[in-house]
């Protein structure tokens, strides 16, 4: 369903501060312009008119102020350009910012990005989709204010100097937004079927990626490379078929435009050749005529711009507007900052693409203990921990925190910041920032790193590191290889002060001696009185089990 709302999206003025501080400053530099046009075609008109027709103000030093006053206006015209460009791309950016700044946070409070076609249209609104909204911003949207005041105002001294040539602008001005609206009615739909497009693609791409570990393993890593090679070809054609009708209707829109300015042109030759019309005014007229039609080209020229930029706009809206929608009424409960915590899962179900992973759980996580969640693959077991985080939100069931007085707290009805502050959480992809190996380690560190070092192995990584701790890394962990990356997050959370733990698969990658250390220091933290969850299935994972929770799904996918 498309989400356009017209070549302006209102909810652009209502949500953001920028836009509207753009709007405001475009319209006085806009009434800027307008007032240099015209004090720029008068001058001219004068000038030459009354130095054509009377030969005793030939001499420059006859017109001194209206020399002066025309290049004040020609200089301010083009400062007042230049400022509103600049003033255009800085507003651009900042609007573009601060919409993908509040997805961003919008995202991160959302409990059912569960899907790839989910994250696709997230990634296409944040990635491409919103910088849609920059040409939108500095192209489209001047043109728009500068043809709603130059226009009318050209327009209306050109009637006072000449009302036959105002006739003819009258006449012919509206072709071009006659020929705008067929241009609209023959694109309608086309920006949203390619953002559409992209998301697919992005979409079955981080699918493809996420799933390389197992493909591999399967020897099919090739298969789905057909799949992407035609969405990427479908993406292509769209593309190359948007740019055909921008640049066809482009041409049109000028060659309309010129028409229009060689009528007026024709008929004040006309004129004057038979002595109808004074060479002022028609000069005057003459200069206007173009600035008339100008406005109008440039808003035609940016038309696609428009599209794109309120398509994007629209589905970053609307995106918003489903987090907003989404919202848990009342979530007022705040997690006690200290004391132990129980976790409590009753009839847990989750509903994925394939039926119900898991289904069912009934599970009680204790501190002291260390409960192991073990099942086949597609189980549902990750998705356990991510309904203990609250990152997703069953379908079925319900979560509960309990904590030491006893006091029961519906986990739907929880700040998550503060239940977040209290968990530590190692995922099967752990997030590695781009900074120093010390930046990432103090990533909710509260104990001893050390200690924690030691018994993943991640002090032998050190030690071959030239820098240490102050070892920069790369994005995603560039710069360490999966095993030594693994180690370092393994640490980061062992580390942890929280007094609960979520692992998933945290011996993976890891040698029998290590594994050996990593699980004596679960063991270690859940004695101290912390609650330990593991996901995990190896026999000397289950072996360290206080308790073992099996993750299911029904046998006829629901």
């Amino acid at each position: 369903m498309s989400t356009r709302s017209g070549p302006i999206d209102p909810r652009l003025w209502t949500r953001s501060v920028p836009v509207r501080r753009y709007l405001v400053g475009s319209v006085v530099f806009s009434s800027v312009t307008t007032a240099c046009v015209i004090v720029v075609a008068v001058m001219v008109g004068t000038v030459l008119g009354g130095a054509i027709t009377d030969p005793s103000r030939r001499d420059p030093g006859a017109w001194t102020a209206e020399l002066v006053v025309l290049g004040c206006a020609v200089v301010v015209r083009s400062l007042s350009t230049w400022a509103r460009s600049r003033y255009a791309q800085r507003s651009a950016l900042r609007v573009v910012r601060g919409l993908k700044a509040d997805l961003l946070d919008a995202a991160t409070t959302r409990r059912d990005l569960r899907g790839a076609d989910d994250r696709g249209e997230w990634t296409t609104v944040l990635t491409r989709g919103l910088d849609g909204l920059a040409p939108y911003l500095t192209d489209y949207l001047p043109a728009l204010v500068l043809a709603v005041m130059v226009t009318p105002a050209t327009v209306l001294v050109i009637a006072v100097v000449d009302p036959l040539s105002a006739v003819i602008v009258v006449v012919t001005l509206p072709t071009i937004p006659v020929f705008m609206v067929l241009i609209g009615l023959l694109t309608r739909g086309r920006s949203r079927r390619t953002l559409d497009a992209m998301a697919r693609l992005s979409a079955r791409t981080m699918d493809l990626l996420a799933g390389i570990p197992t493909l591999r393993a399967l020897g099919r890593q090739d298969g789905p490379s057909a799949r992407i090679g035609e969405l990427g070809e479908s993406h292509r054609r769209r593309t190359m078929s948007a740019l055909r009708v921008a640049f066809l209707s482009s041409m049109v829109l000028e060659l309309l435009a010129t028409l229009g300015v060689a009528l007026v042109a024709v008929t004040i030759g006309l004129r004057l050749v038979y002595g109808e019309m004074g060479l002022t005014a028609g000069i005057i007229a003459l200069v206007l005529a173009p600035e008339v039609y100008l406005p109008l080209r440039a808003l035609g020229s940016a038309f696609h711009a428009s599209e794109d930029g309120t398509e994007a706009a629209g589905r970053a809206f609307a995106l918003l507007e489903s987090t907003e929608g989404s919202a848990r009424p009342g979530v007022r409960t705040q997690v006690p900052p200290t004391g132990a915590l129980t976790v409590e899962l009753t009839g847990v179900s989750v509903r994925g693409r394939d039926g119900w992973a898991p289904s069912g759980v009934d599970a009680t996580f204790r501190p002291g203990e260390v409960t192991v969640l073990t099942g086949a693959n597609g189980t549902g077991k990750s998705t356990i921990l991510a309904t203990i985080l609250g990152l997703v939100e069953p379908d079925e069931g319900r979560v509960e925190l309990i904590s030491s007085d006893g006091r029961r707290l519906d986990l739907s009805r929880v700040d998550l910041e503060t239940w977040w502050d209290r968990v530590a959480w190692l995922p099967q992809r752990p997030a590695i920032v781009a900074g120093t190996v010390a930046d990432n380690l103090d990533l909710g560190a509260g104990g001893d790193v050390d200690a924690a070092a030691r018994a993943t192995g991640f002090d032998r990584v050190l030690a071959t590191l030239e820098h240490g701790r102050s070892t920069v890394l790369g994005a995603g962990g560039a710069g360490l290889s999966l095993g030594e990356a693994q180690r370092l997050a393994l640490t980061r959370t062992l580390a942890s002060a929280a007094p609960v733990l979520l692992l998933d698969e945290p011996t993976a990658h890891l040698d029998p001696e290590c594994t050996a250390r990593v699980l004596e220091s679960l063991v270690a933290a859940a004695r101290s009185g912390r609650t330990v969850v593991v996901v995990g299935h190896a026999p000397e994972v289950l072996a360290v089990a206080d308790s073992v929770v099996t993750a299911s799904r029904p046998a006829v996918p629901a």
